[in-house]
């Protein structure tokens, strides 16, 4: 499911000097709001998916593993593409642009690809 909410006091930063009549440009460039920028807006809200064990166990599961190897259980959903590309559709399209790009692995379905090593793991 998706939603927008307001993100946990503990986990927001609030940037020394921000006034809310700077330009939201300004606002955006200046500051780190919070331990999880990547998915935090300008009012300190963020637009979340949750999963669960019963709708995704294995997604549930690999996120509950970052969140015991990390101490954060939140992963960024993002296009997958590399700029002016059309987005990754295929397994093949995947691949292509994990060896084109700095990536540093790539897992499809239950195989691990490591540039880092040469090695992909079932």
């Amino acid at each position: 499911m998706q939603f927008v909410v307001p993100l946990a006091e503990e986990v927001r930063k609030n940037p020394a000097g921000e006034t809310h009549d700077q330009p939201i440009s300004e606002r955006l460039a200046s500051s780190i709001r919070s331990s999880i920028p990547a998915v935090t807006h300008v009012d300190h809200s963020a637009r979340v998916q949750t999963v669960n064990p019963s709708s995704n166990p294995r997604f549930w599961q690999l996120l509950n593993v970052f969140k015991t190897l990390t101490g954060q259980g939140v992963l960024v959903n993002t296009s997958f593409n590399v700029r002016g590309e059309p987005i990754v559709c295929t397994p093949e399209d995947a691949y292509q642009c994990f060896l084109q790009t700095e990536m540093d692995t790539l897992v499809i379905g239950n195989f691990l690809l490591d540039k880092r090593n040469g090695a992909g793991y079932p």
